[in-house]
C-alpha cells in the first residue's frame, strides 16, 4: 500500500473513532447542550487558529466578502446541526441518533436536485427508498431502553433535522473549494461562538473540574484534532476509501452507547440501522444491481 494512502487511512480511522465518542462526552459533561456547543466552538476555534497559523492559512488572499459570507452561513448550519444532534442523544440514545444522522447523504442528494438541478437517477432513488425503510424501522420499533414514545420520536426528529442542516452546510461548502478546509472550519466554529453568546446562561462557569475536562476534550480533540485528521485523510485518500472508512463512525457510536449505557438495539432497529448504512454505502460507492449482483 502506498505510504500516503496508509497514513491517510490511519488518519481517517482516528477521526472516525474520535467522532464515535462525541455522544458519550456530551452526555457525561452534565452541561446544557447550548453551552456544550458554545464551548466546543470557542475551544475548537482557539485550537484551529493555532493550526491555521502554523500552516500559513491566516492570509486574506484566501477570502473575499462573498466567500467569507458563505463560509459563515455554513457555520450557522454546522452549529445548528450540533445543537440538534447533541440534544437528540438524551432522547433517542447515541446509537439511534447516530444511525438516523447518517441519512445526511440522501438529504444532500435531494437538496442538490432542488437547488443545483442535479438529476435524481433511479439508482439514487432506490437507495433513498432503502434508507427511508430503515428510518421507518427505527422510528416504529423503539425498545425499552429508550425514553417514552413522544420523547423518542422527538429525538429522532432532532437527529433528522441535524442531518438536514449538515447537508445544507455540505451544499454551501461545495462553493468554497478554494478555501483551505482548516480555515473554513475555523470560520465555522468562530461564527458559532459569536451566535451562541446571547443564548448562553453561563451555568458551565461553575461546573466541576471533570465537566471542564470534558469540554476541553470536545474542543481540542473532537474539534481541533478531529478536523486536522479528517481533512488530512481526505487529501490523501481516494473518495471510495474515504466513504468506506466513514462508516467506522456510526459503528463506534453504537458500541460506545452499548458499553457506556447498556443500550441494546432490538432486531428491527438493527435492521433499520443496517438498511441506512447499506444505502449510504451504496450511494457513495455507486453500487447497483446488474445481472443479479451488486457491482461497482
Amino acid at each position: 500500500m502506498d505510504t500516503s494512502i496508509r497514513r491517510g487511512s490511519w488518519e481517517m480511522v482516528g477521526a472516525m473513532l474520535i467522532s464515535g465518542t462525541i455522544g458519550w462526552f456530551v452526555l457525561v459533561s452534565g452541561v446544557p447542550v447550548i453551552e456544550v456547543v458554545f464551548w466546543r466552538c470557542v475551544i475548537g476555534a482557539l485550537t484551529l487558529l493555532l493550526v491555521c497559523w502554523w500552516l500559513g492559512y491566516l492570509r486574506s488572499t484566501w477570502l473575499n466578502g462573498s466567500t467569507l459570507g458563505w463560509a459563515m452561513l455554513s457555520g450557522v448550519a454546522i452549529v445548528g446541526n450540533w445543537l440538534l444532534l447533541f440534544a437528540s442523544y438524551a432522547k433517542a440514545s447515541i446509537a439511534i441518533s447516530t444511525a438516523v444522522y447518517n441519512v445526511q447523504p440522501f438529504m444532500l442528494v435531494l437538496l442538490a436536485a432542488l437547488f443545483l438541478g442535479e438529476k435524481i437517477t433511479v439508482q439514487k432513488l432506490a437507495w433513498l427508498s432503502v434508507a427511508f425503510v430503515g428510518m421507518l424501522a427505527i422510528v416504529t420499533a423503539h425498545g425499552e431502553q429508550q425514553a417514552g414514545g413522544a420523547q423518542y420520536l422527538w429525538g429522532v426528529a432532532q437527529a433528522s433535522g441535524a442531518a438536514l442542516l449538515y447537508a445544507v452546510a455540505a451544499l454551501i461548502i461545495k462553493r468554497l473549494k478554494a478555501v483551505p478546509p482548516h480555515l473554513l472550519a475555523l470560520i465555522q466554529v468562530s461564527t458559532g461562538a459569536v451566535l451562541l453568546v446571547p443564548l448562553v446562561s453561563w451555568h458551565s462557569l461553575s461546573a466541576p473540574v471533570d465537566a471542564w475536562a470534558v469540554l476541553l476534550t470536545l474542543g481540542v480533540v473532537h474539534t481541533g484534532l478531529m478536523y486536522v485528521l479528517l481533512y488530512g485523510a481526505i487529501q490523501k485518500l481516494p473518495t471510495a476509501l474515504t466513504g468506506a472508512l466513514s462508516f467506522i463512525y456510526p459503528i463506534a457510536a453504537i458500541l460506545v452507547d452499548w458499553m457506556a449505557y447498556g443500550h441494546r438495539l432490538g432486531w428491527v432497529q438493527w435492521l433499520g440501522v443496517a438498511a441506512i448504512l447499506l444505502a449510504a454505502a451504496g450511494l457513495q460507492r455507486g453500487w447497483w444491481w446488474r445481472s443479479n449482483s451488486i457491482l461497482p
